[in-house]
């Protein structure tokens, strides 16, 4: 089976879901990939709108978050996992969770699973 999910900053991983972990991982990620940090992609007056947005670049730059550390850090997870499946069970260890990682939110995700045959 096959875990994607469709947007740029969030990631999908297998690990443990215990909460003083989620919680170091949010504390690591924030050290790893600081949102304050002077990001490239950051700098809204550099950047064009898409072509024909409503209302133009100001509309666009208006609802365009600064949000480079978060496509930086689904780059390094990833946004997809791969899981094998017997019996119609996911196969995963005792402690393995399929997890996805919000990386720039909270926002409406999208995932797509494939499964595939024998």
């Amino acid at each position: 089976m096959i875990v994607s999910s469709k947007h740029t900053t969030c990631a999908v991983t297998v690990n443990e879901a215990e909460p003083r972990l989620m919680d170091d991982v949010s504390q690591f990620f924030h050290k790893l990939c600081p949102a304050t940090e002077p990001y490239l992609h950051n700098d809204l007056h550099k950047r064009e709108a898409p072509e024909d947005w409503p209302g133009g670049w100001e509309a666009w730059a208006e609802q365009e978050p600064l949000n480079a550390h978060s496509h930086l850090l689904s780059m390094l997870v990833g946004n997809s996992e791969s899981i094998a499946v017997a019996d119609s069970q996911l196969c995963l260890g005792t402690w393995q969770s399929v997890l996805l990682a919000e990386l720039d939110g909270p926002r409406t995700r999208s995932l797509v699973i494939q499964v595939m045959g024998h």
